[in-house]
């Protein structure tokens, strides 16, 4: 990885950092501006830019961005409690046999199309991770896709990868999808 990555916090200060990235990546899946798991299912907030925005500056927002040595950001790890983000992949699924109960989801890991394979959404995860130990741990969960002897299209790779995942200590809880999984980690106080 280049050593010219840093990780920063997403605020109101980093605001225009992370809607440059999002902006040049056609506002990523296809309009979505990350806020997707923000809401209740059947919302479909219009204005997605302006309500991600609001979300940042009151600090109802988190993610670890990765920014360049020019100070572009190039991926993030978005991460919050469950009161944030209450939506979730495989909810069906999920709530068939909910899992214990987390303080913490990392929901939306993307890296700027242009540097990915350059472990960016490794920074980004751990970043997230070093971000919520500050928080004071706890049970953090992400339903990640495993990519092990399969290619996986990147649209379905947006809460990063199982294989990632257990690199960086969590566990697989139990499969919600064909080739998607619940993973937990419990992460001390920072």
């Amino acid at each position: 990885m280049d050593d010219a990555y840093s990780l920063t916090t997403l605020d109101g200060s980093t605001w225009d950092q992370f809607a440059d990235l999002v902006e040049r990546n056609g506002g990523i899946f296809g309009g979505c501006w990350c806020l997707g798991f923000h809401l209740e299912p059947g919302d479909r907030t219009a204005d997605r830019k302006g309500a991600k925005e609001e979300r940042v500056r009151s600090g109802n927002a988190h993610a670890a961005l990765v920014v360049d040595g020019e100070g572009a950001a190039q991926g993030w790890a978005q991460w919050g409690s469950r009161a944030e983000l209450p939506g979730i992949k495989h909810l069906r699924a999920y709530c068939q046999e909910p899992p214990e109960t987390p303080d913490w989801r990392i929901t939306c890991v993307f890296v700027d199309k242009r540097h990915r394979g350059e472990g960016v959404a490794r920074l980004a995860i751990e970043g997230a991770l070093a971000q919520i130990a500050a928080q004071g741990g706890g049970r953090v969960e992400a339903i990640s896709e495993t990519t092990a002897d399969r290619v996986a299209h990147g649209r379905f790779l947006f809460s990063g990868t199982v294989e990632l995942l257990e690199s960086l200590g969590f566990d697989r809880v139990r499969q919600v999808g064909k080739h998607a999984w619940i993973m937990a980690r419990v992460l001390d106080p920072a």
